[in-house]
């Protein structure tokens, strides 16, 4: 999966997201991944489901991963955070 596809979702409201995911499709991609770590994962839920259910209904789910990264803070100390790709397809 080439970087260009992919949406890192972050602290920004989930109208932010969609607006790239529809943009990314609008310029000709077939696919496009939403990545979200900690706390924004549920925001590139509402970013998905936005999209394909108000936005553009020919956008399908066609993957999802989920797991744990390890991370390293500022202070040196390495934490666990979970982290979700959302792959959306367009089927038309």
């Amino acid at each position: 999966m080439a970087e260009e596809n992919t949406v890192f979702v972050g602290n920004k409201p989930p109208m932010n997201y969609v607006i790239a995911v529809i943009t990314e499709f609008e310029q000709g991609t077939k696919e496009v991944v939403l990545k979200a770590r900690g706390r924004a994962i549920s925001r590139a839920v509402d970013a998905a489901e936005i999209s394909r259910n108000r936005f553009m209904k020919d956008i399908e789910i066609s993957d999802i991963k989920i797991g744990t990264e390890e991370v390293e803070s500022e202070d040196g100390n390495k934490r666990n955070v979970s982290f979700m790709e959302i792959k959306l397809t367009k089927s038309s």
